[in-house]
């Protein structure tokens, strides 16, 4: 991967344009899952009617009890609307819901926009680009952070690529499910961003479980020893609001018996990308190799579904007694 085309510098835009010459108010929005549920959702509420799709028929009737109106099909879903957003969970899937025979691209109305918001390889929104663009449709990426929380709470972190113009026009969108939004280049940089940021909060959260682990196991008292963190330099998002030590921050999935946040197995699937995009460039990543081996091992425990901070539980198994 070439370095020199993508801007590694992401700047926070404010703009007053927005919306296009006319009103993008009707929405598709494809993957009503975890995060695209509550997306969605929040979508309905500032105003914009919105037509959903997933494969799912349990995730896509809670869709509807949010006002969302499903519809059977991708196809059936953007049939006419002017913005598709979609939340999907892999590479593959995206490439085949907007580019397959029965896919967006083939059936979006020309001239509408197109975000997707899922995590992948920054490959796959340079492959569908182009496609986009020829079939007379906008494209952009725009991948998030925050998690599930923050999807509910409508304070999602955008990350997007592309052209400034189609960026501009997303805002309005983009401000109704979250509360920063970052325009970092052209097309493919928003997953660079997203994939750098979930590979530093790996390694944090990695080393705020090894870290918490040494100390309690030490005598300190768990409460003290997060109070002296959150004021010193060893403060971080980990340790304030994601400690991985359950009972200590009430809202952290650690004290939810680590569930409802964000999947180890989706971490992992981030850090094996993230580790593509590296080597790629030859960019060094030993702490960045080190967190993604001991996620796979949370995940060859059985514990792929629990929030990534269960990692906290794996460090500190006793070993067995002989």
């Amino acid at each position: 991967m070439a370095t020199g085309a993508l801007t590694t510098r992401c700047l926070l835009t404010i703009s007053k344009r927005g919306f296009s010459s006319k009103a993008d108010k009707n929405v598709a929005f494809l993957g009503l899952g975890n995060m695209g549920g509550f997306m969605a959702a929040n979508l309905v509420k500032k105003g914009f009617n919105v037509r959903g799709y997933d494969p799912s028929k349990d995730a896509l009737t809670a869709a509807t009890k949010n006002g969302v109106t499903g519809a059977n099909s991708i196809a059936a879903a953007v049939d006419g609307v002017d913005v598709v957003v979609s939340i999907l969970p892999s590479n593959k899937v995206v490439l085949d819901t907007y580019l397959g025979k029965d896919g967006v691209v083939n059936h979006a109305t020309k001239g509408a926009l197109l975000i997707d918001s899922s995590t992948v390889d920054p490959n796959v929104p340079k492959e569908i680009f182009p496609v986009a663009t020829e079939k007379g449709v906008n494209f952009i990426d725009a991948p998030v952070s925050g998690g599930v929380m923050g999807a509910q709470n409508a304070t999602l972190a955008f990350m997007a690529g592309g052209r400034k113009e189609d960026f501009d026009r997303s805002l309005p969108l983009l401000k109704a499910m979250g509360a920063k939004q970052f325009h970092c280049g052209e097309i493919g940089s928003g997953q660079v961003a997203k994939l750098t940021n979930n590979m530093l909060m790996g390694i944090t959260g990695m080393a705020t479980a090894e870290c918490m682990n040494m100390g309690i196991k030490m005598g300190l008292d768990p409460k003290v020893l997060l109070d002296v963190l959150n004021n010193s330099s060893a403060r971080s998002w980990s340790t304030e609001v994601y400690c991985p030590v359950p009972g200590l921050v009430p809202t952290a999935p650690s004290s939810r018996n680590y569930d409802g946040g964000f999947k180890n197995e989706l971490m992992v699937k981030d850090l094996e990308l993230a580790s593509g995009m590296a080597l790629g460039i030859r960019s060094p990543i030993p702490l960045g190799a080190v967190a993604t081996q001991l996620y796979r091992i949370v995940q060859s425990r059985g514990y792929g579904q629990k929030d990534f901070s269960f990692v906290f539980q794996l460090l500190k198994e006793e070993p067995e007694k002989k």
